[in-house]
């Protein structure tokens, strides 16, 4: 199995960039569907982006266009760039996986290895 640490969250202002890393270990990537979500405080943990075994991205509406997810070569870290942020993309940010190639329909609960999340602030 996999084990998840996310680094790279921050403090910013609005218009900023921020880039996040999901470092693994016990497994590479190329096994797992992953993912970025995030949660704001009162409000349910959303998707933000994934990628598939094969390195297709899909990212929710609210980000696409500003935020892009990829991993590295030696699949061993996930990645989300993150610009031009907003005050509304403040958060818990956190990596999630889950083995085999069905990626584009995977939910929440779908997920099976999550790292312990990372802060990001956006103020205005």
């Amino acid at each position: 199995q996999v084990q998840l640490v996310e680094s790279g969250g921050g403090s910013v202002q609005a218009g900023g960039s921020l880039t996040l890393s999901c470092a693994a270990s016990g497994d590479t990537y190329d096994r797992y569907c992953m993912a970025w979500f995030r949660q704001a405080p009162g409000r349910e943990r959303e998707r933000v982006a994934r990628i598939s075994l094969a390195g297709t991205a899909s990212y929710s509406d609210p980000v696409k266009g500003r935020f892009t997810i990829s991993k590295d070569n030696a699949e061993t870290t996930l990645y989300l760039q993150m610009n031009n942020l907003k005050p509304d993309d403040t958060g818990i940010y956190y990596c999630a996986a889950v083995a085999g190639i069905i990626c584009l329909d995977r939910r929440l609960g779908d997920f099976t290895y999550w790292g312990q999340g990372t802060q990001v602030t956006v103020s205005s």
